[in-house]
């Protein structure tokens, strides 16, 4: 995979440059330069280090973005041992910007829907960047149930930018197809886990984001908007973003301080996409361990332990 760099991580994109040169030198001149590389090396980790532990909400909704971060399929074909992709929503069309099937996963099955970006131009094209129409929400409920109908647990990767605003999703009732989500899923009778590894904004994380755990990955974020069209509503322009991720609270450690959220999932330095198979591992563990927690409920608390959850969310002051 080819490496690409952030505008705040120029500084790591110097050192791979003379990093690059020094390996070139030393293949030309057949000189023993690995003293000079691993110095080079330990300056990368380090910058590294130090960068990443100082990151802004704006560098760290920019690291969710990035290109090479895994999305919704590459969690799942790395976690699953076998996986079957079920399609349609049984009434308008398949829906590619919403992905989910039954996986194996040691030993158990579990039904694994999220939000698929793409992984090239014509990928996104194809798949909407993510932002799923009413029938790729209705799709998702329809494998819940599914899942639910076989007694298996549902897991769901969050990861959009928000639910396609288009003028034919509205007049195919996006805004009915994700309540109704919301209404069902606080119900069913099956563990549900939800996990934001990416962009979490609006209604189109939260039509299948009701679990009874949900988690962030470390460099994710989950809103109500996105940092630019908050600035291009207050600001009239997208000058303000920075500000505006501020503002707006979006990170994970924020997310988990407010109660949203139940937990943060650690990323490799760098993020995820840096050590794919390490993420997995991480997330592997936290999936399982948070099953055998939940499997140990019985569905009539975990129904009444997920509405009271959603339920306390929020605060407001009277006059």
């Amino acid at each position: 995979m080819t490496m690409q760099f952030l505008d705040f991580e120029q500084p790591i994109a110097d050192l791979y440059e003379q990093l690059d040169k020094v390996r070139q030198i030393g293949e030309k001149t057949k000189v023993d330069v690995q003293a000079a590389v691993h110095e080079l090396e330990e300056k990368i980790h380090d910058t590294r280090e130090k960068i990443y532990a100082n990151l802004s909400p704006w560098q760290k909704v920019q690291l969710s973005r990035h290109p090479n971060r895994p999305y919704t399929l590459a969690y799942i074909e790395r976690l699953c041992d076998k996986f079957i992709q079920l399609h349609g929503d049984r009434n308008v069309r398949d829906d590619p910007a919403m992905v989910g099937g039954f996986g194996e996963m040691d030993g158990q099955t579990i039904m694994f829907i999220g939000q698929q970006k793409g992984i090239n131009t014509k990928m996104r094209q194809l798949r909407n960047f993510g932002m799923a129409n009413p029938e790729g929400y209705r799709k998702a409920l329809r494998l819940m149930k599914l899942a639910e109908k076989f007694d298996k647990p549902i897991v769901t990767f969050i990861d959009t930018p928000g639910a396609y605003p288009g003028l034919e999703a509205e007049e195919r009732g996006q805004a009915e197809a994700i309540a109704r989500n919301l209404f069902e899923m606080v119900r069913l009778r099956v563990p549900v886990i939800c996990i934001i590894i990416g962009e979490g904004a609006s209604g189109g994380a939260l039509g299948i984001g009701m679990g009874d755990r949900v988690f962030m990955l470390e460099n994710s974020w989950y809103s109500v908007i996105s940092p630019e069209n908050c600035s291009a509503i207050l600001w009239r322009n997208w000058d303000h973003k920075e500000e505006a991720a501020e503002q707006l609270k979006l990170t994970s450690g924020q997310m988990h301080k407010f109660g949203i959220v139940d937990g943060v999932i650690p990323e490799p330095l760098g993020g995820a996409h840096t050590h794919y198979n390490e993420m997995v591992a991480t997330l592997k563990a936290q999936i399982l361990e948070t099953l055998g927690e939940l499997k140990a409920i019985s569905p009539e608390k975990r129904i009444k332990q997920r509405i009271e959850k959603f339920s306390r969310m929020g605060f407001f002051e009277e006059a």
